[in-house]
């Protein structure tokens, strides 16, 4: 795990994948703290040596079983919570063919609208990712 130090405490680095197809997003309802039962793009804490566009590919692929093809940065996104926080990578790009399904840590999986998942309970930071993201794709 990848991580530093500052005055909130440890900060954990992570990234995410907002993974798009027709017109969809993949969320995955968290199975296990933090977060759980929160929908979130799949991610997950980065192992050591491992860059954040590998983590995020890594983490779709354990959460999901799909692989995507991620071509933006969508940003970096802060979560700041006590003792830790997470700094997130956020990429964004299109699933490859195959089905979603959920496995590691994820409960369940879904496609859903940006409209759709705003009545979710969604994890911090998750609609502006989507939003944002959309906007790069030109979705």
């Amino acid at each position: 795990m990848t991580s530093e130090s500052s005055s909130a405490g440890t900060i954990i680095k992570a990234a995410s994948a907002c993974v798009w197809r027709d017109g969809r997003v993949l969320l995955v309802e968290r199975g296990r703290p933090p977060g759980a039962g929160a929908w979130s793009l799949p991610g997950g804490k980065l192992e050591p040596g491992e860059e954040p566009l590998q983590a995020a590919l890594r983490e779709l692929r354990e959460e999901t079983g799909l692989s995507a093809e991620l071509q933006l940065l969508v940003g970096i996104f802060p979560i700041r919570l006590v003792p830790h926080g997470f700094d997130i990578h956020c990429f964004t790009g299109f699933a490859a063919p195959g089905e979603a399904r959920a496995a590691s840590d994820a409960r369940s999986v879904a496609w859903v609208t940006p409209e759709d998942a705003a009545g979710l309970p969604l994890a911090p930071n998750v609609l502006t990712a989507i939003k944002t993201a959309r906007q790069m794709l030109r979705l």
